[in-house]
């Protein structure tokens, strides 16, 4: 797909491998949607830096587990730019539980995370369908984790939603052919301040080191590494539907 002048949203753009997705989308000269539901400050930076970059941008809070907030961002940005072509789902929430604490993965934490990840998901891509269908083109990246691979991660509720990520991808495939392609990038361990932030400065220098010596290549992924792999798809992977590509220095495939 050829993106200067076509309409992207992404959804979690406003740190990490969302916002490094949207200014290599903005690079290429498309015009980016910058979603979030929290962070707004760190919104407001994407979006001046999308717009830095010559692109035109439109700031939308919305909770992608709500689909009526989830509607309401698609027709922005239809009434906006006139369409929408692209659509990387790349918001997503974990919380932290040691996977032999049963009772610790409570109901509520089970709820959130699955509406986010998965519900979340399906309701962005069911907004965009009808819009994408009636351009006769589109294209949708979805990210899961090599947790929803490996059913190693943060906990069990992530990496059950993350494997519903990589099923949903191939389901879509299939149901949004073939005006629309749909594909997946299960990132593995990623250097930002989501890890930093749970363990701290000094263990997370340690870890992280200690994961990057684990990998073939030798190095942590970081946010553009991840970007670049979700723009691949989008531009340079036509053929291309129902795939996960799996993004970790090597790290599965080594162990």
């Amino acid at each position: 797909m050829e993106v200067a002048g076509k309409t992207a949203i992404v959804t979690g753009s406003a740190v990490g491998v969302g916002r490094e997705t949207a200014l290599k989308l903005a690079g290429r000269g498309a015009n980016v949607v910058v979603n979030y539901s929290r962070s707004e400050e760190e919104a407001k930076q994407t979006l001046a830096n999308v717009e830095a970059l010559g692109a035109k941008a439109l700031l939308v809070r919305a909770d992608v587990s709500r689909d009526d907030e989830v509607r309401a961002m698609v027709a922005q940005a239809i009434e906006r730019f006139g369409g929408v072509d692209i659509l990387i789902n790349n918001a997503g929430i974990t919380h932290f539980v040691d996977f032999r604490d049963l009772e610790g993965m409570t109901e509520e934490k089970w709820d959130h995370i699955l509406a986010v990840n998965v519900k979340g998901l399906f309701f962005c891509s069911r907004a965009v369908l009808p819009e994408m269908q009636r351009r006769g083109a589109g294209c949708i990246v979805n990210i899961a984790s090599t947790a929803g691979v490996r059913g190693v991660g943060s906990s069990i509720a992530y990496c059950a939603s993350k494997a519903a990520v990589i099923n949903m991808t191939m389901s879509f495939a299939h149901a949004f052919a073939p005006e629309i392609r749909v594909n997946c990038v299960a990132p593995g361990f990623i250097d930002t301040r989501w890890h930093l932030a749970r363990k701290g400065a000094g263990d997370y220098e340690s870890y992280r080191d200690a994961v990057a010596g684990m990998t073939p290549l030798k190095r942590a992924c970081k946010p553009e590494d991840v970007a670049q792999v979700i723009l691949s798809l989008v531009e340079g992977a036509d053929m291309a539907t129902g795939q996960t590509l799996v993004v970790d220095g090597g790290m599965t495939t080594h162990m």
